[in-house]
């Protein structure tokens, strides 16, 4: 299945599995919406991750990344699914992800996932998320890899509400893409 058909793969599960329209929900961002996702259950679909994992280095295709990570809980399983995908087409993209806050014990570190002789300094990164809709919680990823030396090449979302993510990542210098918006739903 070539890309395309990946991509409208991705929408029908989407729509089956993560999407709801008619009430209003409360988002992440604060703001209220009548279209809500809820993206776990696609990606935790064995085809849906797949599909993500295989759009999301399709989008990455040609630039130089070392990993792929975001902010807890939406992006671990995104961050899995392109590592496991990048394994088993010869470029293998290891996986982290940022806490929201340190743990009290243990390392106490915000970013996880690195073995102890593995730092994310001097690394091109990029930042996944689930859903996008002002990019605060990318916008917190960025933050924490950037501080630890890193540098992020590019913020990929699976869905984008289009309600001010974009221009959010641009005043940050962040190259952005959407495998999906919120106008293949509407």
């Amino acid at each position: 299945m070539n890309s395309v058909g990946q991509r409208e793969r991705l929408i029908a599960i989407v729509k089956e599995r993560s999407f709801q329209h008619g009430t209003e929900m409360k988002l992440a961002s604060g703001r209220t919406s009548t279209f809500y996702f809820n993206m776990k259950p696609t990606m935790l679909d064995p085809q849906g991750s797949y599909l993500i994992g295989a759009l999301v280095l399709a989008a990455l295709e040609g630039e130089q990344i070392d990993m792929v990570g975001g902010l807890e809980m939406g992006a671990v399983p995104l961050a899995t699914a392109v590592a496991t995908v990048s394994h088993t087409i010869g470029r293998p993209t290891p996986a982290f992800f940022v806490r929201k806050q340190a743990k009290e014990h243990g390392t106490q570190s915000l970013i996880e996932g690195l073995a102890a002789s593995q730092e994310i300094a001097g690394k091109r990164v990029a930042i996944v998320e689930d859903v996008t809709t002002t990019g605060t919680s990318a916008l917190r990823a960025v933050e924490q890899v950037r501080s630890a030396g890193a540098t992020v090449a590019r913020v990929i979302t699976i869905v984008d509400r289009l309600e001010g993510a974009a221009e959010a990542f641009a005043g940050q210098g962040l190259a952005f893409s959407a495998l999906l918006s919120i106008d293949d739903f509407r």
